[in-house]
This record gives structure tokens, sequence and C-alpha cells, in this order.
């Protein structure tokens, strides 16, 4: 049989099974991007944006997934909107209404952290938390339950509450390799051809493809 692989513009991949889906198909909202075939794996069929937070277009910024992205069922993504002014009092008075909205506080009063960016081929497990502004590299693996609250390396596992390193993937020559092919950018085709090298981290045969003219 010929492999194809997976339609990357249907909503559910897998003929029957309406929790897992492919991301981009299902956002409705400009300020989320999201790559082929980066999916989530949601419980109930809820949808993968109800797991991202005070996301306001107003507050400007931005989450950004890449390519083959594979997010497990609970997920948060908290958004910039969530902030509260840190200057005096934490309580939104101005949310309440009645003459207190006159205290609604400006953009440059808040702390925004800027767009929120998921590299490609990045496994998040169940339940863990990705905080405003943060950047999770290529490669990445964020354990289930951990609170991300600053950035992760490329190729870096992480866990906890907060979020540290538990170990990287690769060496650092094998990672700089790995972030040079960027076989998520590859043709289908190649994909298909190659996924054994792929899934085995078979870095000589997928050096070999790069350097194809």
């Amino acid at each position: 049989m010929l492999m194809i692989g997976p339609n990357p513009n249907e909503k559910y991949p897998i003929p029957g099974n309406r929790n897992l889906q492919f991301i981009k198909n299902t956002i409705t909202k400009p300020n989320i991007i999201v790559g082929d075939y980066s999916y989530y794996d949601a419980l109930d069929g809820e949808l993968f944006e109800d797991q991202v937070l005070y996301h306001y277009e107003v507050i400007g910024t931005k989450l950004i997934i890449g390519k083959f992205c594979s997010i497990a069922p609970e997920v948060r993504f908290l958004m910039d909107g969530g902030n509260h002014r840190m200057d005096g009092s934490t309580f939104p008075f101005n949310i309440f209404g009645h003459g207190w909205e006159k205290h609604t506080p400006s953009l440059n009063q808040l702390s925004i952290k800027g767009d929120t960016v998921v590299g490609n081929d990045v496994w998040i497990g169940r339940r863990a938390t990705i905080m405003p502004g943060v950047r999770i590299g290529d490669g990445s693996i964020v354990s289930a339950e951990a609170v991300v609250v600053k950035d992760v390396e490329p190729y870096t596992v992480v866990g906890g509450n907060p979020a540290r390193e538990i170990k990287q993937r690769f060496s650092q020559e094998v990672i700089q390799e790995f972030l040079e092919i960027k076989w998520w950018d590859f043709d289908i085709e190649l994909i298909n051809q190659y996924i054994g090298a792929i899934v085995s981290g078979d870095i000589e045969t997928l050096k070999k493809i790069k350097q194809r003219p």
C-alpha cells in the first residue's frame, strides 16, 4: 500500500475518533496559529481553543505552535489577558463596573509577556500548564502536570512546578544537527519515505536527505 499519511486538512484524522483533532482545522481565533499535523487529544470532544485561557485580541499577543506537535488532554495555555496590575492592589476593580470601570488599566500598566511559541515536534504531557510568553524549543518534551514558567531549550525534557530541566535528549552536537535538518519542513512525500529514520533519530540518513540538491 502506498503510504500517503492522513489528510492534514481533516479536523478528525482518525475515523470514528472525535477526540484526537488536528488543531489548525478547529481554531477560529486569528491570534492562534498552528502548523500541519499538530494534534490535541481532547476529552469528550472539547476543542483546543477551550484550553487557551485569557486570550483577548485587544492584548495583541499570539499563541504560535509549529508542526507535528503532540498535545495531551487538559493541557492549558494561560495568556496575557489574565494578568492583573501589580504596581498597587492586584484586585481588578474595573471588571465589576458600577463606576469602577474608570480604573481600567492600560496595556502598559499590565505585565505583557508577549507571544507564546511552541516549536516543532514538541510533546506536551497531560495537564501541563504553559504560562504567558514562554517559548518551547523544537523537539522538547514537557512532562505531565508541569508548569512551564520560562523558556525551554530545544530537545530538552522539563518537568515539575515550576518546570525545570530534567535532561537534554541528545548531545549539543546532535541537537544542533537536528535544528539544521528541520525534518518537519521536508515535503510530505519525503517524510512518508523516511518516517523510519525520523522516528528512530537516524541522524546520518536525515543529513543525507537534507544535503540533496
